[in-house]
C-alpha cells in the first residue's frame, strides 16, 4: 500500500496537487483514499464536482456521538476515490492539531484501512505549522512517505524547510521519509533554480514540475481535476507520470512499511 502525506505552505496548491494525483492513481485502476487534514476542509472538492462533504469534526460536534457508518463521514468521488475531511474546531476555540488526532483515532476504531483495503492513501496536510497534530500522519505510521509542495517563493521554501526538518527529526524512529519535492510554479524569477538549490541543499529530488496554467482554475470552476477534465492534456500527464513513478517504486519494494503501526493517539504536543 502506498501511503503518502503531502505537505506544504497554506495556499501553495496542495489540494489541487493531491486531488489530481488521486485521480491519476484512480485512472490507473487503483483504489484510492484521500484524507484532507486541514481545518478548511477543502481538499476533496475537485473530486466531488465541487460538492463539500461534512467534515468529521463538524459531525462529532453536531451529533455528540460517533458515526454509525463510514457513509456518514465520507463520499465517493471521481474514479471512486473515497473522500474524507477532518475539518477543525470551532474558530477561536480548540486546537486543529487535536482535531486531526481525534479524526485518526475515529478512523482507526472504524477499521477504515482494514475494511477498504486501499492501494493508495493520500493525506493532504497543512504545513505552515508542523506541530504534533499536523505531524500525526508521519509520526504515527499512517504515512510512510512525504511529498513537499513548494514554489520558488521565499515563504513557500521556508515552510518546505520546516517540514523537511520535522520529518528529519523523526528519522531515527523509523517514521516516514521525504520522497521528494513537487514544484508547483508561481512564475517567480529564477524559480526552477531556487527550488533546485533548496532540493540540493536538503539532498532531495524534484519529482514533479507543475506549470502555472489557467486550466487549473477552469477545472476548479467546474468542480473537477485536470485529470478528469482533460486526461490527454500535457498538464494531466504530469500527474500520471508522478503516479507511475510512485507505483513503480512501490512495485520495486522501495516503499517500506513503517516500523510502527497506527494506534490510539493521545496528544498533539500543543500547549
Amino acid at each position: 500500500m502506498i501511503k503518502i502525506a503531502i505537505y506544504g505552505k497554506g495556499g501553495i496548491g496542495k489540494s489541487t496537487i493531491t486531488s489530481n494525483l488521486s485521480a491519476a492513481f484512480a485512472m490507473r485502476g487503483k483504489k484510492v483514499i484521500q484524507i484532507g487534514c486541514d481545518p478548511k476542509a477543502d481538499s476533496t472538492g475537485n473530486l466531488l464536482s465541487g460538492k463539500p462533504i461534512e467534515p468529521i469534526m463538524n459531525y462529532l460536534r453536531e451529533h455528540d456521538a460517533d458515526p454509525a457508518s463510514l457513509d456518514e463521514i465520507s463520499a465517493r468521488g471521481f474514479g471512486n476515490v473515497l473522500c474524507i475531511e477532518t475539518g477543525g474546531p470551532t474558530p477561536g476555540l480548540g486546537c486543529a492539531g487535536r482535531g486531526i488526532i481525534s479524526t485518526f483515532n475515529l478512523l482507526d476504531e472504524m477499521e477504515l484501512m482494514e475494511k477498504e483495503q486501499p492501494d493508495v492513501v493520500l493525506f493532504d496536510v497543512l504545513g505552515d505549522v508542523v506541530c504534533g497534530g499536523f505531524a500525526a500522519p508521519i509520526r504515527e505510521g499512517f504515512a510512510n512517505r512525504v511529498l513537499i509542495v513548494t514554489s520558488g517563493e521565499k515563504m513557500a521554501l521556508y515552510a518546505a524547510g520546516n517540514i523537511n526538518s520535522a520529518v528529519e527529526n523523526f528519522k531515527d524512529r523509523g517514521y516516514a521519509s521525504v520522497e521528494g519535492i513537487i514544484l508547483n510554479r508561481r512564475n517567480v524569477e529564477d524559480e526552477r533554480e531556487k527550488v533546485e538549490a533548496f532540493a540540493e541543499k536538503n539532498r532531495l529530488s524534484i519529482v514533479a514540475d507543475i506549470p502555472r496554467d489557467p486550466a487549473f482554475q477552469t477545472a476548479e470552476d467546474a468542480g473537477k481535476t485536470i485529470v478528469e477534465l482533460a486526461p490527454e492534456s500535457p498538464l494531466a500527464r504530469n500527474f500520471f507520470d508522478l503516479a507511475d513513478r510512485l507505483l513503480s517504486e512501490e512495485a520495486a519494494g522501495e516503499f517500506e512499511e513503517s516500523a510502527i503501526h497506527p494506534g490510539k493517539l493521545s496528544d498533539c504536543g500543543c500547549l
